[in-house]
């Protein structure tokens, strides 16, 4: 099956967890609250996990199973730094002493080095090679990331935050109750933790046939059979994402994940694999509703799978990868 673009809807239910807070108050741990409007045009204040984080366990993720697979990966990804290609000195060597280096010849270069910054998108903004009157050239060149994800919104009324009273019990300090006067992580200090549950409607993009693209020439400098391998680890990297959501606090709110939902919907042409939220009950047959339409425009070029749990998702990438052609 040739895939060039592919799209998750669904909905998540998570137990207890703290994946998405946004700062601290006091002692007191702040949830992230956002204002939304469901498909009647009302409005809600919920629980929602920013798509930031989801993109982040996913890259960690990849970055994971690259390196298990093989995959080449430049010394900041390979370290799951955020600064990625920008840290490694083979790419300033690489044309250190050169003159007039067009982008696309960076792009190239960063493309075939790294499967992280190819996939996950970078910025690269430093000095590189030398302009005609060997003056270090400065550079601004950004690639956008094949996979894309939406905040991670709360359904109204199915999504609670509670916060929860803890302290670093510490029996030299008992008798005071309070932390160190200096400020320092010293003493029985108290806080107050949120924990969320509920069900989260989740969105995500993911442009298969980018992989390995340079956008500035318009071709692929790396073969078919590597671009394939590449798709095969963003594959497992985003099962991995809803098998494992890594984040905050997990040493002791380690999400329980209750459920996984929804449908993947995939392209083989250079329409859109569409996507609905499941912020809206209908999802799924509006979603059906619109398969059938871009099938009438270009014949077998949407194919949709529904899941109803973990186990079917699991499945259905599985499939994918299996039938997968580039």
């Amino acid at each position: 099956m040739r895939i060039n673009s592919l799209s998750i809807s669904g909905l998540l239910t998570l137990n207890m967890h703290a994946l998405n807070n946004e700062g601290s108050e006091g002692n007191y741990l702040q949830t992230r609250m956002v204002e939304i409007v469901d498909a009647k045009g009302d409005a809600h204040s919920v629980n929602a996990i920013s798509g930031d984080m989801f993109k982040h366990i996913q890259a960690d993720h990849l970055y994971s199973i690259a390196g298990e697979d093989g995959r080449a990966l430049c010394n900041g990804c390979s370290g799951f730094n955020p600064n990625r290609i920008n840290i490694d000195n083979r790419l300033l060597d690489e044309f250190r002493q050169r003159k007039d280096v067009a982008n696309s010849e960076i792009v190239d270069w960063v493309v075939k080095n790294c499967i992280g910054d190819d996939v996950e998108g970078t910025m690269i903004t430093q000095n590189i090679g030398l302009t005609a009157a060997d003056k270090p050239q400065s550079r601004s060149i950004g690639r956008k990331s094949v996979v894309e994800f939406g905040w991670a919104i709360g359904e109204p009324e199915k999504t609670k935050t509670e916060s929860f009273f803890h302290v670093k019990f510490d029996q030299t300090e008992r008798a005071g109750g309070r932390g160190d006067d200096t400020g320092a992580n010293i003493g029985q200090n108290i806080f107050h933790r949120p924990a969320s549950s509920g069900r989260y409607a989740i969105v995500l993009n993911a442009d298969i046939c980018r992989i390995g693209f340079n956008d500035i020439t318009r071709t692929y400098p790396i073969d078919p059979e590597e671009r394939k391998k590449r798709a095969v680890v963003v594959l497992k990297s985003i099962l991995a994402t809803f098998l494992k959501p890594d984040g905050a606090h997990r040493n002791t709110q380690n999400p329980h994940i209750v459920n996984f939902q929804g449908c993947v919907t995939a392209s083989s042409t250079m329409l859109p694999a569409p996507t609905v939220s499941a912020l809206n009950t209908e999802y799924q047959e509006e979603i059906s509703s619109i398969c059938n339409t871009l099938n009438e425009l270009s014949p077998n070029s949407i194919t949709k799978w529904e899941f109803k749990n973990l186990h079917e998702f699991a499945t259905t990438i599985n499939e994918i990868i299996n039938s997968l052609e580039i």
